[in-house]
C-alpha cells in the first residue's frame, strides 16, 4: 500500500479572464482530486482571486499540516497570490496549468500557462526550487508518488544495530545529514539489543513453522535452524516494540562470532511479511528501501551490483543470503546453507523471480546527495550460486551502468523492487535539489 499524504488544494484567478469556466473546471478537478487513493485532499473551496483570500486559504491550509501544495492556475492571476501561500506554506508545489479553452470572440479566456510561468518565475528568483510543473487536464500522479516518498522519509523511525559492516566506510551516514537531506532521525542500539531480544514462544515457533514451510534445511543442523527461528523472532520484535520503520543491522563480523550464527536466513524470513532489514549497517540502503515501500513496493531486496557479462550484456544482482523469501522464482529450492562465515552462515540460497525492476540508491558524497536510479528486467536463470540473486538487463548497456556507478562512487549496495517506480523518485530528486545519476 502507498504511503498516505495530505495535499493542500487551492485555484487562483483574476475577473479580467474567464473566471467562471475556470470555476467549473475547478469543481470536477476537486471531484477527481477526492477519488485519490491514500490522498487526503484539504481543498480551499472558492478560487483565489484578491491577496486577503491567498492569506485567508494559506491559514485554513496552514492548519492541516499538508505535505504538499497543489496550486492550479485557472487562469492568469496576480503574483502575489502563490507568494502568501508559500508565507505560510513552505512546502512543494504542483504548479499546474490549465489547456487553453476554444477562444471566445478572439479573446484568449485562461493564459493558465503564463499563470504557471509567472509563479515559476517569482519562486525560481526566491530562490525556492521545490516545485514541478504541469500543463494537463489531470494531476501528475508520479509527482503525488514523488511526495510520498519525501513523506515516508521523514516520518520514518529508522535504527542502526551496532555499526557499518567492517570496512564499508562509503556505508556510512552523519546523523545530522540525514536529518537535513530527509528529515529522519536515526536511533542507535547495540548488537546485543537484538539477539538477546527477549521473546515468547508463541513467535518463536511462529517463525520456526515458516522456516520449515520456506525451506530446505537439511544443509544446516537442527540447532542453526533453531537459533535461524528465535533470531527471525527476535529481530521482528525488537522492530515492532521500538515502533521502527527500518533496521540496518551490522551483521558482520560479530553476529556469527558472538550469537552463532549470521542474520542473513531471519532477515530473509522477516522481510517477507513486508518489514525493511537493512544488512552490513547499511542506513541509507535502508532509507532507499523505505523510499521503494512508500511507493507500493511489497518487499525491496538490497542488493550487491555483483557481475556482469559484456558478451551477454547482462549483470548479477546478488547478495550472500539475505533476499525475502516470497521473491523466489517458484521453480528452484530454496534451500539454506552454512558456506558463509567459517560455516556460521545460515544464508538462504535461491533465484529471484523474472519481472520489471527499479533500481534505486540514495548516496551521500561529501556535502552533495545523490539518487542513483536504473531500469531493469529480471531474467530466468538456473540455480547456480548460493546466495540470493537475479540475473537482468538494463535499459541501456550494462558497461554503461557499470560506468556511471564506478566513476561516480556509488556505494555497491542499492534497492530493487519489483515495478516501474523510477519518475517519482526523478521527481524527487528534483523537488529536494539532488544529483540525479542514471
Amino acid at each position: 500500500m502507498k504511503h498516505p499524504i495530505t495535499l493542500g488544494i487551492v485555484c487562483l484567478a483574476r475577473k479580467t479572464f474567464d473566471y467562471r469556466a475556470a470555476n467549473e473546471i475547478f469543481n470536477t478537478i476537486k471531484i477527481d482530486l477526492e477519488k485519490l487513493p491514500q490522498v487526503e485532499c484539504a481543498i480551499w473551496p472558492e478560487l483565489v482571486i484578491e491577496i486577503d483570500e491567498a492569506q485567508k486559504a494559506a491559514r485554513f491550509l496552514a492548519q492541516k499540516r499538508i505535505d504538499a501544495l497543489v496550486c492550479i492556475s485557472g487562469t492568469f492571476h496576480l503574483g502575489h497570490l502563490l507568494l502568501e501561500l508559500h508565507k505560510l506554506l513552505p512546502v512543494p508545489v504542483l504548479l499546474w496549468g490549465l489547456p487553453e479553452l476554444p477562444y471566445d470572440g478572439g479573446k484568449i479566456r485562461l493564459n493558465s500557462v503564463c499563470g504557471v510561468n509567472l509563479n515559476a518565475s517569482n519562486l525560481y528568483k526566491a530562490g525556492i526550487r521545490n516545485y514541478h510543473a504541469i500543463v494537463s487536464p489531470t494531476i501528475d500522479e508520479d509527482w503525488i508518488d514523488a511526495i510520498r516518498v519525501r513523506t515516508a522519509l521523514s516520518r520514518a523511525h529508522v535504527g542502526i544495530a551496532g555499526f557499518r559492516a567492517h570496512g564499508f566506510f562509503n556505508l556510512g551516514i552523519r546523523d545530522l545529514d540525514a536529518y537535513q537531506q530527509f528529515g529522519v532521525l536515526i536511533d542507535h542500539y547495540e548488537l546485543i539489543d537484538v539477539y538477546e531480544h527477549p521473546v515468547s514462544e508463541t513467535d518463536v515457533s511462529y517463525w520456526d513453522e515458516q522456516l520449515r514451510q520456506n525451506f530446505d534445511i537439511t544443509g544446516i543442523s537442527e540447532e542453526q535452524a533453531q537459533k535461524t527461528a528465535l533470531l527471525a523472532a527476535r529481530i521482528h520484535s525488537f522492530i515492532q516494540q521500538e515502533k521502527l520503520d527500518a533496521l540496518a543491522i551490522r551483521c558482520w563480523p560479530e553476529f556469527a562470532l558472538r550469537y552463532g550464527i549470521s542474520p542473513c536466513a531471519a532477515m530473509s524470513l522477516v522481510q517477507s511479511n513486508g518489514t525493511i532489514v537493512a544488512c552490513e549497517g547499511d542506513v541509507e540502503g535502508a532509507l532507499s528501501m523505505i523510499a521503494h515501500k512508500s511507493l507500493g513496493a511489497k518487499m525491496p531486496y538490497l542488493f550487491d551490483f555483483s557481475q556482469v557479462d559484456f558478451q551477454e550484456d547482462t549483470a548479477l544482482l546478488w547478495h550472500c543470503g539475505v533476499a525475502p523469501c516470497n521473491l523466489w522464482d517458484g521453480k528452484c529450492v530454496r534451500s539454506l546453507d552454512t558456506y558463509f562465515a567459517g560455516g556460521k552462515g545460515v544464508t538462504a540460497d535461491f533465484v529471484l523471480k523474472a519481472g520489471d525492476i527499479s533500481i534505486l540508491r540514495f548516496d551521500n558524497c561529501g556535502d552533495s546527495q545523490r539518487i542513483f536510479l536504473q531500469r531493469a528486467h529480471g531474467i530466468p536463470m538456473d540455480k547456480k550460486l548460493r546466495g540470493t540473486y537475479v540475473k537482468v538487463k538494463f535499459d541501456v548497456p550494462v558497461k554503461d551502468v557499470l560506468e556511471k556507478v564506478i566513476y561516480n562512487g556509488i556505494a555497491h549496495h542499492a534497492s530493487m523492487a519489483y515495478g516501474d517506480f523510477i519518475r517519482p523518485c526523478e521527481l524527487l530528486g528534483r523537488i529536494n535539489g539532488w544529483q540525479i545519476i542514471q
